[in-house]
């Protein structure tokens, strides 16, 4: 599933234009996007939970329950300061779960992928 998150994450930005992706990570149970949005955010984030949850669902065996919350938790980032924070929280997200020692080793980040940290 975090290589489905990811795709859709890197399509919506390469592909669709639908956003400037500067950041993000896919973890076990959430995921972190820093992005500068092109389209709605509400679109975006549909797009991404609505192509992923049925593929999650059939994987899992679940049946009658949504993969995703409802809710996506936006916050609309005001300095070059705050965005620096924000960026490395993303980054060192896995690393401070204890899932891995540095950022770049998770495979489903803007580490690993190269992802770059500009203000656009």
């Amino acid at each position: 599933m975090a290589d489905s998150v990811t795709n859709l994450i890197l399509k919506g930005e390469k592909e669709l234009g639908y956003f400037s992706l500067h950041a993000f990570v896919v973890m076990p149970n959430h995921v972190h996007l820093l992005m500068k949005p092109k389209i709605e955010l509400r679109r975006i984030m549909n797009g991404i939970k609505g192509s992923t949850a049925n593929a999650a669902n059939e994987i899992l065996r679940r049946t009658g329950k949504p993969f995703w919350q409802d809710e996506s938790f936006d916050h609309w980032v005001r300095t070059e300061k705050e965005f620096g924070n924000i960026f490395r929280y993303i980054e060192w997200n896995p690393v401070s779960a204890g899932l891995v020692r540095r950022p770049e080793d998770w495979v489903w980040s803007s580490a690993r992928l190269g992802v770059t940290q500009s203000v656009s």
